[in-house]
């Protein structure tokens, strides 16, 4: 049996509200085949006087994105461990 989850990553790339560089944002979003959704959140900022390379920033955001929704599956795990054995359960990294 095989099951597809998917993974989407939006990314944004705006000016830094203090006028000193560019930020880009990342919203990842994991649907999994029955439906669960999770989102994860990430941003990098670069700095002024660091080369104009978009791509560095997207995936900077986009890891960070990816961790956030990692971390949040693993919570979610956990709760949902914790719900069948009736104790608390704390997966490891």
């Amino acid at each position: 049996m095989t099951r597809t989850w998917r993974v989407r990553i939006d990314l944004f790339e705006t000016d830094d509200l203090r006028g000193d560089g560019d930020v880009t944002k990342a919203h990842a979003e994991l649907t999994t085949s029955s439906g669960t959704r999770l989102e994860g959140q990430g941003r990098a900022r670069r700095a002024p006087q660091d080369p104009d390379v978009p791509e560095i920033g997207d995936e900077l955001a986009a890891a960070r994105a990816l961790r956030d929704l990692a971390d949040r599956l693993l919570r979610a795990t956990s709760e949902d461990i914790s719900a069948l054995e009736h104790e608390d359960v704390h997966i490891v990294r």
